[in-house]
């Protein structure tokens, strides 16, 4: 499906990949192997923007790198309407679960997906975010993945 659909249908929190479409490449092929990975992989929703003077965009949180448990490099991927890959729904968070995010409002990053409210609030007070807001999945936002004969699966 299109980047367009990806930002219309798709629920924050949901798991989507993105495709190329070409062949990946042996593993001998080191270059070409991780090249071909950026343009074909998957990351969480975190963020849809299209608010601001810039064109429509959502960020997907691809993963995280350190050690000990302590994150050193989070990687997210920021894609416009117009990009020519090919997204698909993976995975929706949820009926029921519960997404803590860093601020309310239009500029609000999803930090954590939990699988009930007290989960939530245990993650937060142990990650510290002072203006969080935590937010049910509800059936309507996974209803709305289903609009007008298209689906975000």
């Amino acid at each position: 499906m299109s980047a367009s659909l990806i930002y219309d249908l798709a629920p924050i929190g949901s798991i989507i990949a993105w495709l190329d479409g070409t062949p990946r490449p042996a593993e001998r092929f080191k270059k070409k192997l991780a090249a071909w990975k950026t343009r074909n992989s998957k990351g969480r929703l975190i963020r849809k923007e299209g608010n601001t003077g810039l064109s429509p965009s959502f960020t997907l949180h691809e993963g995280d790198f350190g050690a000990d448990g302590i994150i050193a490099i989070r990687i997210h991927r920021t894609f416009s309407l117009e990009s020519e890959l090919t997204f698909k729904v993976i995975e929706r968070p949820a009926l029921g679960s519960f997404r803590v995010f860093d601020r309310a409002g239009a500029n609000a990053e999803l930090v954590h997906l939990a699988a009930n409210r007290q989960a939530a609030e245990e993650w937060l007070t142990r990650h510290g975010y002072p203006n969080a807001v935590i937010e049910e999945v509800t059936a309507d936002e996974i209803a709305a993945g289903h609009v007008e004969g298209r689906t975000a699966a």
